[in-house]
């Protein structure tokens, strides 16, 4: 259950820092965030998957690991992106 080719490119295009950027930080904390969206959506109706759910927590803490490096060496860009990911209150 990947992300489609259109989808991946737009959120690459959004989150990039340079012009052939497609694995900093921010793109693949964007990309991690949009298949933990996904999944949470499969899981409102598939409620006994547990399997995907074993996924989904190492996808979240890929996503965590990313977000503590990033706020380590980045704290401006950090602030930025989670306010545009929408993932803190």
């Amino acid at each position: 259950m990947g992300l489609l080719r259109d989808k991946k490119e737009k959120l690459i295009h959004d989150y990039k820092m340079h012009e052939r950027d497609t694995g900093s930080s921010s793109v693949q904390i964007a990309l991690l965030t949009e298949r933990i969206n996904a999944l949470v959506e499969h899981f409102k109706v598939h409620k006994k998957d547990h399997h995907s759910r074993q996924g989904l927590l190492r996808l979240i803490n890929q996503r965590r690991k990313l977000l503590e490096y990033l706020k380590k060496e980045d704290e401006e860009e950090y602030e930025k992106l989670i306010k545009r990911l929408k993932l803190r209150k």
